[in-house]
């Protein structure tokens, strides 16, 4: 049975809409929901964040909005540290339009986000105000901590961008661009010495600053990103193990088939076939008109 964390066990006013859970450092969690909702920010190291059965390897800038009736848990952990961003709807009194800063999971709406070296700074000085007001109870550090949430918000959504679209991003930052570069589409071979000459970057330098914001080397953190693609669709989807191999940046099935087994300690047929129901065997054994 799924966990489903309680509103009294982290906001402990009945009437503040928002308090801050600091994980420093997240450990392994199982599935669970919440009668909240939350955003997550990722500060450093990394690990397997799994959101409604779809995998994601999250590090340092990256941000998911949690609806109450999402499930999620984290596994793999590596030094993880993130902030828990808990907010009940229900209790804010501004009158906002949330929806417009709030994303959704909506068919055409990214559910993974990043956020830019500028925004995490930003955000980061937010949430230390955000902690302060959300643990008292007066009405006047109510009031202030909804208008703190109100500034996070508009942060984040001025700061962010989806993590798997092509996103235009301000010279300078350079985690901010590798990010965007290696993300957009992990299924094409990506160049870190092209890179780092296109944008005039040093790659030594620019090794030791992703080593030191994700605790994984850039070669590793690719590798895993196109894994937590491939488990993706080989439960979403009917393509073949080679087609999935090839979308996820593999040009030799039984190459990605050696990798994925020594990952995760199953084949990829075996990683399907434990998500398959016994009518979809019936309906894929069923010989074709």
């Amino acid at each position: 049975m799924t966990l489903r964390l309680p509103k009294a066990d982290y906001i402990p006013s009945d009437l503040m809409p928002v308090a801050v859970a600091d994980r420093a450092p997240q450990p392994s969690f199982p599935a669970h929901t919440h009668e909240f909702c939350e955003i997550v920010i990722v500060w450093r190291g990394n690990g397997l964040h799994v959101l409604n059965d779809r995998p994601w390897l999250v590090t340092c800038g990256d941000i998911f909005y949690i609806r109450d009736t999402d499930c999620h848990s984290y596994d793999a952990v590596n030094c993880l540290v993130l902030d828990n961003i808990i907010y009940c709807p229900e209790r804010f009194k501004l009158g906002l339009d949330w929806s417009e800063m709030l994303p959704r999971d909506e068919e055409d709406s990214p559910t993974h986000w990043r956020l830019t070296t500028r925004g995490m700074a930003l955000a980061r000085g937010v949430i230390l105000q955000l902690v302060q007001e959300s643990r008292k109870t007066d009405v006047l550090s109510l009031q202030l901590t909804e208008a703190l949430f109100l500034q996070l918000a508009l942060v984040l959504r001025r700061h962010r961008y989806a993590a798997d679209r092509a996103y235009a991003l301000p010279e300078g930052e350079q985690l901010d661009l590798l990010m965007s570069a290696i993300q957009v589409d992990v299924g094409t071979p990506f160049c870190l010495t092209t890179f780092c000459h296109q944008h005039q970057l040093a790659e030594r330098g620019l090794k030791q600053l992703f080593r030191q914001q994700t605790g994984m080397s850039i070669g590793h953190y690719l590798r895993q990103l196109q894994l937590c693609q491939a488990k993706h669709l080989l439960r979403s989807s009917d393509r073949l193990i080679g087609e999935v191999a090839a979308r996820c940046g593999f040009d030799d099935s039984n190459y990605f088939s050696v990798v994925f087994t020594r990952e995760t300690g199953m084949t990829p047929s075996a990683w399907r076939q434990q998500f398959r129901t016994p009518f979809q065997d019936r309906q894929y054994s069923l010989p074709s008109r």
